[in-house]
Order: C-alpha cells, then structure tokens, then sequence
C-alpha cells in the first residue's frame, strides 16, 4: 500500500439526510468529494426510520462517481473510514442483512419503555435514584427518557415487534452497520457504544459490558456486537465490498466515529477545553476534557472520545440547520424561487437569496423570536414534548423577519446550552470554532458571535469537518499523524468578533427565549402528551 504524497483516505460521513463523501490525504487536506441524498421517513407515532441498503448503495455511487471523475486512483486509497449520525439502530440477521427500516436518532417511539426502565424508588428527573447512581457512576451518563438512544429503540422492538427481537443476531449503531459491509465484522467502539448505556466507561484502556447495566435495562449481552478501542483497525476490506466500490481488498476499514465525536476531530479542536460548535441538522457544543463527569440535571456527560484515552463532553441538541431547511421547504413554499422542482445548486443558492433578505432586517428581528424546539429537545432540558414557532409576528413581519429570527433562534438555543457547558468545564471559554452547514453563512457566524458574547471562529470547508475527522482519525491509527499535529492542519476561514452595539439588546431577547421554555413547556406538555405517549 502507498505511503507517498497521494495517500488517502476514503471518508464517509453519513447524514440523516444524505451521505458525504470525501477523498482526505494523511495531512487533512480535502481532494475531492460527492454527496448522495438519502430518504427519511417520519412516522405519525413519533417514528424516524431509513433503510440501512440505501445508505450502502448511495456510498457505492457517491465512490464510484469520485473515481469516475478522477478524484483520486484507486490505487491511492490506503484506509476507509465511516462517520456517521449517532443513536440509531440496525436489526440485522446472522448474515448481517437488516431485518427491517433503521430506527435513527430522532424516534422516540421507545420513551414509555426506557421510563418504566429508569423508574425506581427515590424519583429525580424521572429516574430512581439508586439507578441514576449506578448509571452515572459506571457509564458517565443516563439514557435519555425521550426513548431515543439505541436502549430506547431495542426495548421498543422487545415489547412492540417481538418477532423482529427474536430474529435478530445483532443490533448495530448505523456505523457499525457500514463497518460490517465493509470489514465483515459484527464489532463496535468504545466511543460509539455508549449511548446504549451498558459499559463500564470508568477505564478507557479496557470499557466492557457491565452485568449489572445489563439486568438493570434488560439487555442481552448476546444480541450485542463485540468491543473494541476507538481509532482500531478492523482489516482489510472484504473482498464484496472492494469489488463494489471499486476499491483495493489491501485498503484497511478503521473503526470510524459517531458525528459528533468525528467533528470534534475535524475541527480542530482536539486540546483540552477547546470548544466547537456544529449547527449542522441538529447541533451540539463540545470539547475534549481529561476527566470524567455529568450533569445529569442538563443532558450533558463525557463519553469515550474518538482518541483512544480521551473524553468528550458530549449535549445535543435536536433541531438546528433543518428549521431553515423547514421554513424554506414548508413555510416559504410557493415563492417562485422556493419550487420543490428545483435542483441542488438552485437549492443552495436559494439559501443564499434567503440570507440576503435576512441581512435587510436589523439584529433581533424586530423583537421577532423563534423557538427551534422542532422535534422536541435534549440539551439543556429533556424534552419531547416541546415544540417550535415563531412569537411576537406582526403585520410587518417580512420573509426576511422570519429568516433571521430562524437564525438568532437556533444561536439563543446555543447560548442556553453554552451557559451550562461553562459552569461544567468551570472556566470561560472565550473562543469557539464552528462546523456544519450552518457555518457557511456568514451571517449566522456573527449571530452566533453576537449572542454568545464569544469570539467565533469559521473552520475552513465547515460541511467537510466530519470527513476530515474520519480522515484524521484513521490516519492516527495507521499510524501516519499524531494527534498533536491536528489544529495546525485545520485552517481557520474567517474570525468573527461579537458587536458590543447588540449585546443589551441579545441579552435582553435571550432572557425572553427562556422565559418562552419557562412559561409554555406546560403548554406544550398537554399539547402533545397523546401524540408523546
């Protein structure tokens, strides 16, 4: 295999609403890359699926067409990588062939069987105390009441499609699904196995299953797959998935890493306390620390980190980037220039047209507020049952209105989470770089600067910070890049100092945007218990 100026890695970053692909050499510098839409079907009983085929088939296309083009040789790709949407989960066969549509991270169709698991005597937040404890204690973290981590999903197919529970061999995170394609290995990482919440994560040199986590949740040990470190190599490609692809049987398949945890690598900011924020479909404001806690009050843990020995403070947030693609899409539909025949370049350049309208309106949005909680929310607050909108509208409030209220809606919902991640890194963090599609929008950049007060800082190719954290991930562990040499390759765009003239006025909207949570989540409670329940 070549070690030359040319070598590369295969990235493959899988979206919820499309795969990208990227063609990465060792230093991080991005040669070429394609994206593959994918379907997402949104059921009437809080459902989220996607079928795990079309994720492989589009990976086929999208690597196929780069080397079509001449992207890069064949011959030069030397490791695959997979990052991917985290909290989802595959039934698969003894052939690893799914059994049905995956459950991805946005269903919550498991929430009342992951309540009856959580509850016990003592009750705080929904949890018994005694098994709050055990889970803090043991894995860093609590799985979410929303029934939407992969514990939520598995006992939703137990009690709901026992027929579907029988039948399954192994119940695999959407990564861990393409890595079985590509390597023909049923295995998962430290990193992304956590959010199933039954390892012992107090040891990152040895993270196990833990029995008692087990019997507790009702977990078979057995329908899991087996555990290996972050940043491992699996092996070479199987021969299926090299012939398919187009790719050399030599080419080694690497571990990979959920979204969050590879972004965090893409973006630079691997040193302790570094900050990234993602407004991709949902968001998230992380940074690597060198210890293990959890503010279980706010959703916010560390987790296992995509660097072997390393924690990642770890929230999420639900809806982000995809309130603009919602309010293009469903609100603003039937503007000419907003047509649903309209193709993907016309489709970005309609963002652009949206920003532009945007940029016309002042900062606030004429006291205009949009709350983001679209698909309910988890950090800082747990809650399914929360719902968006836009508050104070007015017969002067114009296209443009809305759009920037969207944006300064999803940067207030970004300051609510980052005044947590403060008091849990205890110290300020003065300067954030951001990632995602959002990103690109130099308007939202200052948003997000004015909001938070901080100074941000505009990863170079944003979209791409996934890629080039698988990129970088399998690199390590081939050993051709140390993890000290990452911020250095990761160019900074743009730098984006907060305005001091909007700061009394974000201040003040801010105070409103949490007193809207405050004083409506009752609301919103009754609103959607049946549809919750």
């Amino acid at each position: 295999m070549p070690t030359s100026a040319n070598a590369s890695i295969l990235a493959i970053d899988l979206g919820t609403s499309a795969v990208k692909l990227a063609v990465v050499t060792l230093r991080g510098k991005i040669l070429g890359g394609d994206v593959e839409p994918i379907e997402l079907e949104l059921l009437p009983d809080g459902g989220a699926e996607q079928d795990p085929e079309s994720w492989w088939t589009a990976i086929i296309r999208g690597t196929r067409r780069m080397l079509d083009k001449g992207v890069i040789s064949a011959e030069d790709i030397i490791g695959i990588n997979v990052s991917s949407q985290w909290s989802g989960t595959v039934a698969v066969d003894e052939r690893g062939k799914p059994l049905r549509p995956a459950i991805i991270w946005m269903d919550s169709r498991g929430a009342p069987h992951v309540r009856r698991v959580a509850n016990g005597l003592i009750p705080i937040e929904g949890y018994g105390l005694a098994r709050l404890l055990t889970w803090v204690r043991l894995t860093g973290g609590a799985p979410t009441l929303s029934g939407k981590d992969p514990l939520g999903h598995i006992l939703y197919l137990q009690s709901e499609h026992p027929e579907i529970y029988r039948n399954t061999y192994k119940f695999l995170e959407p990564k861990d699904f393409l890595n079985l394609r590509l390597s023909g290995r049923f295995a998962s990482s430290y990193d992304s196995i956590t959010l199933h919440w039954v390892t012992d994560n107090r040891d990152l040199k040895r993270i196990t299953y833990d029995e008692r986590l087990l019997q507790m949740t009702g977990m078979p040990r057995e329908k899991l797959p087996d555990l290996v470190p972050a940043a491992t190599v699996l092996g070479p490609l199987q021969p299926e998935a090299a012939r398919a692809l187009g790719l050399s049987d030599k080419v080694q398949v690497i571990t990979g890493a959920p979204d969050i945890l590879a972004a965090a690598v893409g973006s630079g900011a691997v040193r302790d306390h570094e900050p990234h924020l993602c407004i991709g479909t949902s968001s998230w404001l992380s940074c690597h620390v060198p210890y293990k806690k959890t503010d279980v009050l706010h959703q916010m843990g560390t987790l296992p980190s995509a660097l072997p020995g390393r924690y990642l403070l770890s929230n999420e947030q639900e809806s982000a980037g995809i309130c603009l693609s919602f309010l293009k899409d469903n609100i603003l539909f039937g503007h000419e220039e907003l047509s649903n025949n309209s193709t993907d370049q016309e489709s970005v350049d309609l963002y652009k047209v949206l920003e532009k309208e945007a940029e016309r309106v002042p900062p606030g949005s004429d006291r205009l507020i949009f709350m983001p909680w679209l698909n309910g929310e988890r950090s800082p607050v747990d809650d399914q049952r929360l719902r968006g909108g836009f508050f104070n509208q007015s017969l002067k409030t114009t296209r443009g209105h809305m759009v920037r209220a969207v944006l300064e809606g999803v940067a207030y919902n970004s300051r609510w989470l980052f005044t947590y991640v403060e008091k849990f890194v205890g110290r300020r963090l003065d300067s954030i770089r951001i990632i995602g599609g959002g990103a690109r929008s130099k308007l939202w950049c200052q948003t997000v600067a004015d909001v938070l007060d901080r100074r941000i800082l505009q990863v170079d190719e944003p979209v791409l910070a996934n890629a080039r954290g698988a990129a970088f991930q399998a690199a390590v562990a081939l050993g051709h890049l140390t993890v000290d040499e990452i911020p250095s390759l990761v160019p900074i765009a743009n730098t984006f100092e907060p305005n001091p003239k909007n700061r009394g006025l974000y201040d003040e909207l801010f105070r409103e945007f949490v007193n809207l949570y405050k004083c409506n989540k009752a609301i919103f409670a009754r609103l959607n218990r049946a549809r919750s329940a």
